[in-house]
C-alpha cells in the first residue's frame, strides 16, 4: 500500500496526515463520535471519525470489529485529560477523513482480543489463523524470530554453517516409531521421516564439516502425550575435535548469550550452570530434568542445569537391553571395553549430557562412537543379529570406515525453551499451527483419507478398519 505508516511510527507523525491499515479491533458509537481502535502487526491506536468529514463519518457507522480496512488521517495530540498512559499510542489519536474497506468480515467463532486462555483450546486450533491475531500469540512469534535469529547469528560468529539435510530418510531402529512416507516409483518401498538429524549430523563430521548447526524440524510417530507434537523444532548442533566438556561449556556460552540479547529480563539463577551426576539427579530430586529454582513463584528466574553420567543401557520389559538416550553415543573412556566385550553392561555409562531448565529438559547431547567397532558393539548389546545391524545402519559402519574425528554435539527443542521464556504452559502456545496432543491437526483436518487413485499410483490397499 502506497505511503502506508505502520502503527508504532505514528508518534513520529503528530500534526501530519497518515495512511494506516489493519483489522478493526473495536468500535464505540457515541453518535456523533465514532471511535474505531484499529491494529496493525506493530500496534494499536484510537481513531475517531467527526461528523465534519460526513463519507468517513457514515461509512464508520457502519464497521464491525475484524473488518480490515485502511484508514487516511490526522494524527493528533490527546487532550491532557484523555490520554491513556497504559496503552503505547494512548498519547495519541488518528481523526479520519477517509476510509477504505478492504474487506469485511463475518463475526468471529472466538473473542480475539482477550489472552485466549478461557477459550477451549479445540476451538482455538480449528481457528487458528483467528487465535494467532491475538497479541500474546503474535508476541510468542515475535520471541520465537528474535531466538532464532539471534541463535543463527551467534553461531554463524562462531564459525558454524548452516547445512540442511533431507527430510526423506531411511527408517532405523533409533527409538521412537517413524512416519513413513510411500516411494511411488518404487512401489512396495518406504522413505521415512526424520526423528532428528542424527545421522546426518556425524556424516558431516566424517565429511569434514567442523561446525555444523540447524534449525531442523524433526518427525516422530509418539502415542499420545499431552506436551509432545509430531512434528516439532530442534536446534541441532555438532562439533568435531572435541570432549564432552568442550560441548558444555560452548552451549552453556550460547545460552548464557541468548538469555542476554532476547529475554534481558530473565534472571539466570546459577553461572556456571551446575552440574549433576543422574545418580545424584535421581537420589536427591527422584528426576533427571530437575527444577532447582530457589524461588518458583518468580516468573523471571530460570535455573539451567546439567545432568551427566547416564547409563549407556537400561532394561526393556522383555528383559531385554536398550540405550537409555542415543546408539550412537560413546561410552566414557573407561567403560569402552565393558562396551566391545559386552561386559558388566549395566555399569556401563555414556558421555550423554543433558541440560535441563526449570524442571524441563530442553536438550541432550553426547560424545559420538566415531568407530564402526563402538556402533556395532551397541546393537550387539541390545541384541541385533549381525546381518541386522548392516542392514540398517550398514551406510554409517562403512563410512566411519574411512576415518572420522572425534565428535560431539546436542539438539535443542526450541519449541520447549521459547515456551518457559514466555512463561506459557505448553509448547502448542508458541507454535504457529500446532496439533492436539493427539496429533490432529483441527484446522485442516488431517490426518484425512487419501483417493483411491493415489493408493492406486502407489501400489496400496487400506484393510478394512474395524
Amino acid at each position: 500500500m502506497k505511503n502506508r505508516t505502520y502503527i508504532k511510527d505514528l508518534k513520529e507523525h503528530v500534526g501530519k496526515e497518515a495512511t494506516i491499515a489493519g483489522f478493526v479491533d473495536v468500535r464505540r458509537d457515541h453518535g456523533k463520535l465514532i471511535f474505531i481502535d484499529l491494529r496493525d502487526m506493530s500496534g494499536k491506536v484510537q481513531m475517531v471519525a467527526l461528523p465534519n468529514h460526513k463519507e468517513a463519518h457514515e461509512l464508520a457507522a457502519t464497521i464491525r470489529p475484524e473488518w480490515v480496512i485502511a484508514v487516511t488521517g490526522k494524527v493528533n495530540k490527546r487532550p491532557e485529560k484523555m490520554v491513556n498512559k497504559d496503552e503505547p499510542n494512548g498519547e495519541i489519536e488518528i481523526e479520519i477523513t477517509n476510509i477504505v474497506v478492504i474487506n469485511k468480515a463475518d463475526t468471529p467463532p472466538l473473542d480475539v482480543r482477550s489472552e485466549g486462555k478461557e477459550i477451549g483450546e479445540e476451538t482455538r486450533l480449528k481457528y487458528r489463523y483467528l487465535d494467532l491475531r491475538r497479541p500474546r500469540m503474535q508476541g510468542n512469534l515475535a520471541l520465537r524470530h528474535r531466538f532464532i535469529k539471534t541463535l543463527r547469528d551467534f553461531l554463524d560468529a562462531e564459525g558454524f554453517l548452516e547445512i540442511e539435510t533431507p527430510i526423506l530418510t531411511k527408517s532405523t531402529p533409533e527409538g521412537a516409531r517413524d512416519f513413513i512416507v510411500p516411494a511411488r516409483l518404487d512401489k512396495g518401498k518406504f522413505y521415512a521421516l526424520p526423528q532428528s538429524p542424527q545421522q546426518y549430523k556425524q556424516l558431516l563430521m566424517i565429511a569434514g564439516i567442523e561446525k555444523y548447526f540447524q534449525i531442523a524440524r524433526c518427525f516422530r510417530d509418539e502415542d499420545t502425550r499431552g506436551d509432545r507434537q509430531p512434528e516439532f523444532t530442534q536446534l541441532d548442533l555438532e562439533m568435531a575435535y572435541v570432549e564432552r566438556d568442550d560441548v558444555i561449556a560452548f552451549i552453556e556460552r550460547t545460552l548464557i548469550h541468548l538469555v542476554q540479547k532476547v529475554t534481558p529480563e530473565k534472571k539466570i539463577q546459577e553461572i556456571p550452570f551446575p552440574r549433576l551426576s543422574y545418580a545424584e539427579a535421581m537420589e536427591k530430586y527422584k528426576s533427571d530434568k530437575p527444577d532447582l529454582r530457589k524461588d518458583k513463584s518468580d516468573p523471571n528466574l530460570l535455573a539451567f542445569c546439567w545432568v551427566v553420567d547416564f547409563p549407556f543401557f537400561e532394561k526393556t520389559d522383555d528383559g531385554k537391553w536398550t540405550f537409555t538416550h542415543n546408539p550412537f553415543s560413546s561410552p566414557k573412556p573407561e567403560h569402552r571395553e565393558f562396551l566391545l566385550k559386552g561386559e558388566q553392561i549395566s555399569d556401563i555409562l555414556t558421555t550423554q549430557y543433558d541440560i535441563a531448565l526449570n524442571g524441563f529438559e530442553i536438550g541432550g547431547g553426547s560424545i559420538r562412537g566415531n568407530n564402526p567397532e563402538t556402533i556395532e558393539a551397541v546393537f550387539r548389546v541390545m541384541g541385533y543379529p549381525t546381518e541386522d545391524i548392516k542392514k540398517n545402519f550398514g551406510h554409517m559402519l562403512e563410512a566411519y570406515r574411512y576415518g572420522a574425528p572425534e565428535h560431539g554435539g546436542i539438539a535443542w527443542g526450541l519449541d520447549r525453551i521459547i515456551a518457559i521464556l514466555q512463561n506459557e504452559p505448553n509448547i502448542r502456545e508458541v507454535i504457529a499451527f500446532a496439533k492436539t496432543g493427539e496429533g490432529k491437526d483441527l484446522m485442516m483436518d488431517a490426518p484425512s483419507l487419501a483417493r483411491a487413485e493415489q493408493l492406486k499410483e502407489l501400489g496400496l490397499k487400506i484393510e478394512k478398519i474395524i
